[in-house]
Order: C-alpha cells, then structure tokens, then sequence
C-alpha cells in the first residue's frame, strides 16, 4: 500500500463524525463493537462498519479477543492510547471534524465550562516546548484514569487540545 492509499483511507475514516466519538470511547479501555453500540444507541452492524474503517486507517488495534456465548467478541482500543497522531494531508479536515463533534458534545445537554483558553501568541521556544509538553502530560494522565463509559462514580466530561506551531516549512516529510 502507497502512502497515498493510506492517506486516503485515513481521511475517510475521519469523514464520519460518529468516528470520533468510537476514538473518544475508546480511550479509557477497550470496547467491542456491541459494547459501542449501546452506548452510542445504535445497530452492532452499523457500529461494526465503523469500528472496520478505523481499524483499517490504522486508529485502532485489536487489544483482545475473548469467548462471549460461544462467539468470538473483539475489542478494540486507540492505537496511541486516545492521543491520536492526526496524520492526514489536511489537517482542517481533523479540525473541522473535532468542531462538528464538540458542537455535538455541547448540544447533547447542559455543560459546566472549567477551563477555556485561545490564542495565537509569540512566545520563546523553551516556553513553547515546556507548554506542549505539560498540556500532553495531562492529557496522557487523562487517557490513563478514563474508566469505562456510565461506570459508576465517574464524570462525564470532555477533553481537546490542538496546540500547533506556525511554520515557514513543514518538518520533512509531512505535508500540510
């Protein structure tokens, strides 16, 4: 397979905004396609379809395989632990694709803002490089005590950062 054909297929498996969410359930632990269907309230099937194309783009990765009923239940998990490492030719695609589900989030019902912040700022590198790498850090702790959807005891809440440096050129090898 080209590194265009896999472009291509990561791009597709992106285009759907139910994608995003199975990305997001994922994180906290692994899930399997039926597990995903109830949460989400859909059909096995349609959220099978899904969990395929992600699979196929690379996002997720079969964490184990056990006996349910006499069958064979997969269950998936994010390929970087929920921190996904967007690698699309056009990263307004992902953008425009994190907005769509975040406009979801917020209509879904009442929400409690904690922390919000933009900016497009000039700042010394070191000061850059510590920023990235704390706001990751947390992001990483995160991932780590995500628990399963509905358990018990847990908060509902939603995470996102897109930090990003303007470039003249992009590192080798990427294309933006």
């Amino acid at each position: 397979m080209s590194l265009e054909d896999a472009s291509q297929r990561q791009l597709r498996a992106l285009s759907h905004p139910l994608r995003l969410r199975i990305l997001s359930l994922v994180t906290g632990r692994a899930m399997s396609s039926a597990e995903l269907a109830r949460e989400l309230g859909l059909t096995h099937a349609a959220v099978s379809f899904h969990v395929r194309q992600l699979a196929s783009a690379g996002y997720l990765e079969l964490a184990e395989t056990r006996s349910v009923r006499g069958g064979q239940e997969r269950r998936y998990r994010s390929r970087s632990g929920g921190r996904e490492q967007w690698e699309t030719e056009d990263p307004r695609m992902t953008v425009q694709a994190t907005a769509a589900e975040l406009t979801r989030r917020l209509d879904a019902g009442p929400t409690h803002w904690r922390v919000f912040s933009d900016g497009e700022l000039w700042v010394e590198p070191q000061v850059w490089a510590d920023a990235v790498a704390r706001i990751g850090s947390v992001l990483t702790d995160l991932d780590a005590a995500a628990t399963a959807p509905q358990t018990p005891g847990t908060v509902h809440v939603s995470a996102t950062a897109m930090l990003f440096a303007f470039v003249d050129e992009p590192p080798a090898g990427h294309q933006s």
